[in-house]
Formats: structure tokens, C-alpha cells, sequence
């Protein structure tokens, strides 16, 4: 039976108020904010039986609205990066909101991951509703989403789907940052893709091409430890920010990975609709403020991030559909299994 707990509202600096439920089946729970659809927890059980919170979050909005690592939210209305912040549905061209990079990373400044959800209850787990408005960060044409949040056994769903009135490029993922053992580094967790390829980038983390994983530092066919490519003088000691291909022509849910902690016992197995997945071991993450009023630090999480590709609207030649047309439904399924090795 699934429990549900309507938890106190934390007050918006901005005004209102921000919505928390919590859900729990027994297996899994999760904590849920109506502020940018953000999950702030995930219990599940080590190899005793004993339940941890699996991600990383903040104690209260002030903190969630300071920091710009996205942590935990729901990214839209294009996730990762658009070149310049600019494309063309080639009719009319576009200006977005951009980043000190010059892109438009992450749907902009005040992007979904910012922006005030319904939040309601489903049998299963929670509801969550957003009508991104024409021009909103510059994209063109009203979008309307609905995410779900569901718990089923050892598996949390995250589904996404949505509908425009005018053509417009529409890409969320879910942007928790994971840590199976409540360690300060992930460096000792282990990783696994179903990937042979992933996008070679610039400087500004714009796609210049396609490269083979064989035989470079970023293979995960095979697993191993993050800490060994973590090491590799090829990252300059920051850490790892690419994006994977997916042989998914189909669009059907299919595996993309697995990451686990032998300290904890703790596994999670990934499956996607979609056609690509950015991997980033939290380069940037330290000082920002967590939990218990204690800074979070350089790589003590890891964030898996089914998506359509970046720049995808400027790059047809790359896999995906980026593009949403009126009449068509964009439609996210990921599913996050936790299972504990024996």
C-alpha cells in the first residue's frame, strides 16, 4: 500500500507557497516539491534493509533558489544546450535566454527548473502540472507538460509528456544527482552504459561530432569505478560532462546503464525512451549549500540525464526528434530501478 504525506508548505521568497508531498510504498519513498518539480529525497534500502536517502538537496527554497546546479529539479523547456541561445523553425528565428557561455543551457535562467508546479496525488505516487507560456526564455508557442511521479516496487517512473501550439524544440530530463552511499565523493561507485558513442564537444560544450567510445577514457561498456576515469589527465582533474548516444531508433524503453556502491550494497539500473543521456559527475558542486547546512562538494554526485540532444535543433544530422509540432505529444519515460547487490 502507498502512503502519502502532505508535509508543511515552505514559503516562496518570491511569494506563495512552495507544495511537499511525500510518497511511500514500502520500498521507496520520495519527497517532492512543487518548486521546479524538484524531487529533494529518494529512500532506498542498502544491503541491510536499512533506507537512505539516495540524493542530494537542500533544507529549504531560499537555498534551492540560490544555487544554480539544478538539484533534483525537472529541466525544460530544452534541456542541456542550444548554441548561441539561438535557433530557426525555418519560418522565423529565435533568441533565447542565454548563459555567461553565450547558450541557452537548461531552458534558461528561469527555466521549468524555477518555475512554480501544480501538485497533486496520484494512486501511485504524484502529479505535477506546468503551462510554459509563449515566449517564455524566448521559446516560441504556449507548452503544456504533465509529470508523474510513480512508485512501483523497487522502480521510481518519471514520465513526462507534453503538447505546444507552435512548433517549438522541447527536451526535459529529470536532473537529480545521485550518491547510493551518502559518501562525500562518488568516485568510488561503479558505472556501467550501454554506449558506444558519445558527442564530441567545443570549448562551450557544443557538439562538433560523433566519437567512438572504444578505447577511450569515456568507455563504460565494460563497468568501472568512476575513480579510475575521474584520474584520467584527459579531464584536467574536473570531471566528466559528456553526452552518450543511445541506439534507440525506436523510441522504446530500453536500458541505458547501471550505477552501484559497493560501500552501501546499493545498485540503480536506468531505462529510457530517449535518445541520448548527459553523464556529469557534479564538477562544479562544491560550495553549494546542502542539506543540514553542510556545503556540497566537487563530484559527491552523479547526474544520469535521458534527454534529446543538445543543440538538437540546430543539428538535424544528430539522432533524435527535438522538434514537437502542434497535434504531435512529446512523451519522456524513464524508469530507475534499485535493486541490492548480494
Amino acid at each position: 500500500m502507498v502512503h502519502f504525506s502532505v508535509l508543511e508548505p515552505w514559503q516562496d521568497p518570491r511569494g506563495g507557497q512552495i507544495d511537499r508531498i511525500r510518497v511511500d510504498n514500502g520500498t521507496l519513498a520520495i519527497e517532492v516539491l512543487s518548486l521546479g518539480g524538484i524531487i529533494r529525497s529518494l529512500w532506498a534500502p542498502d544491503r541491510h534493509g536499512e533506507r537512505g536517502n539516495v540524493v542530494l538537496g537542500c533544507d529549504n527554497a531560499d537555498d534551492y533558489l540560490n544555487q544554480n546546479a539544478y538539484l533534483g529539479a525537472m529541466i525544460g523547456r530544452y534541456s542541456n544546450r542550444i548554441a548561441k541561445g539561438q535557433f530557426s523553425d525555418g519560418e522565423q528565428s529565435y533568441q533565447l535566454n542565454t548563459d555567461p557561455m553565450g547558450n541557452c543551457l537548461n531552458g534558461g535562467s528561469e527555466g521549468f527548473h524555477r518555475k512554480q508546479w501544480t501538485l497533486g496525488a496520484l494512486n501511485d505516487g504524484v502529479r505535477l502540472s506546468l503551462v510554459s507560456p509563449n515566449g517564455d526564455m524566448g521559446f516560441p508557442g504556449n507548452c503544456n507538460i504533465q509529470l508523474d511521479y510513480r512508485l512501483a516496487g523497487n522502480n521510481l517512473y518519471v514520465e513526462v509528456m507534453a503538447s505546444v501550439d507552435q512548433v517549438c524544440p522541447v527536451s526535459l530530463t529529470q536532473h537529480s544527482y545521485f550518491n547510493l552511499d551518502s559518501s562525500d565523493s562518488c568516485e568510488q561507485h561503479a558505472l556501467e552504459l550501454e554506449a558506444a558513442q558519445f558527442l564530441t564537444m567545443d570549448e562551450v560544450k557544443i557538439p562538433t561530432g560523433i566519437a567512438s567510445c572504444e578505447g577511450s577514457p569515456f568507455d563504460f561498456q565494460v563497468p568501472q569505478g568512476l575513480n579510475k576515469a575521474l584520474s584520467n589527465p584527459e579531464l584536467n582533474n574536473q570531471g566528466l560532462d559528456l553526452c552518450y548516444l543511445l541506439d534507440n531508433p525506436e523510441n522504446t524503453v530500453k536500458r541505458i546503464g547501471r550505477l552501484s556502491s559497493a560501500k552501501s550494497g546499493r545498485a540503480m539500473t536506468l531505462y529510457s525512451n530517449q535518445p541520448s543521456m548527459h553523464l556529469y559527475t557534479a564538477n562544479y558542486l562544491g560550495g553549494v549549500q546542502g542539506k543540514l547546512n553542510k556545503q556540497l562538494k566537487q563530484h559527491q554526485g552523479i547526474c544520469l540525464e535521458p534527454q534529446q540532444v543538445p543543440d538538437g535543433p540546430n543539428q538535424p544530422q544528430l539522432p533524435g526528434k527535438p522538434w514537437l509540432k502542434p497535434g504531435e505529444l512529446y512523451h519522456h519515460i524513464s524508469r530507475y530501478q534499485f535493486d541490492v547487490d548480494a
